[in-house]
């Protein structure tokens, strides 16, 4: 069974902090490189972050130095560490493989509102 579970958003004031975590089904989990991805209102899906199975990292522009991501492979597991939020940070989040992604197979995301 393919399976993308997404939670962790909410209300958030700038500057405030977040923690998303993603449950994944072993058959997605295992590809080995796992991303987060996020859509704003009005914008196209765009990568914020990527993780390999060997934990290399890469991040957008944009996040780097506010956004950690990490995996827990035992429990097929993917994170988003948000520091420093900002109000252009709202979006809907996503976690998933490319292989997946690719098939545009999706978890239903979690919102991450950034406001005052």
């Amino acid at each position: 069974q393919v399976q993308l579970v997404e939670s962790g958003g909410g209300l958030v004031q700038p500057g405030g902090s977040l923690r998303l975590s993603c449950a994944a089904s072993r058959s997605v989990f295992s590809v080995g490189v796992m991303n987060w991805y996020r859509r704003a209102p009005g914008k196209e899906r765009e990568l914020v972050a990527t993780i390999t199975v060997h934990a290399s990292t890469y991040y957008k522009d944009s996040v780097k130095g506010r956004f950690t991501i990490s995996r827990d492979n035992a429990k097929n597991t993917v994170y988003l560490q948000m520091n420093s939020l900002k109000p252009e940070d709202t979006a809907v989040y996503y976690c998933n493989s490319p292989p997946f992604a690719a098939q545009n197979f999706w978890g239903q995301g979690t919102q991450v509102t950034v406001s005052s």
